[in-house]
């Protein structure tokens, strides 16, 4: 697989066979996966709070019932 590097963005270079452009630094990489794992355990907070507040509602309108 021949790389050629990109004039303009040190940080990539071109697949020469494929043309892909990859990315080759990876300082980056690796934060942007952090950002990414980041991402997921906050959508997984706000969906347990959802579930936490739709469990308070029952159990108020349980109790406002009696």
């Amino acid at each position: 697989m021949a790389r050629k590097k990109i004039i303009e963005n040190p940080d990539f270079v071109k697949d020469t066979s494929t043309g892909a452009v990859i990315n080759t630094n990876t300082n980056a990489f690796a934060k942007r996966r952090q950002q990414m794992q980041m991402a997921i355990e906050k959508d997984n907070k706000l969906a347990q709070l959802e579930n936490d507040v739709a469990e308070l509602k029952k159990l108020i309108k349980k109790l406002g019932s009696k």
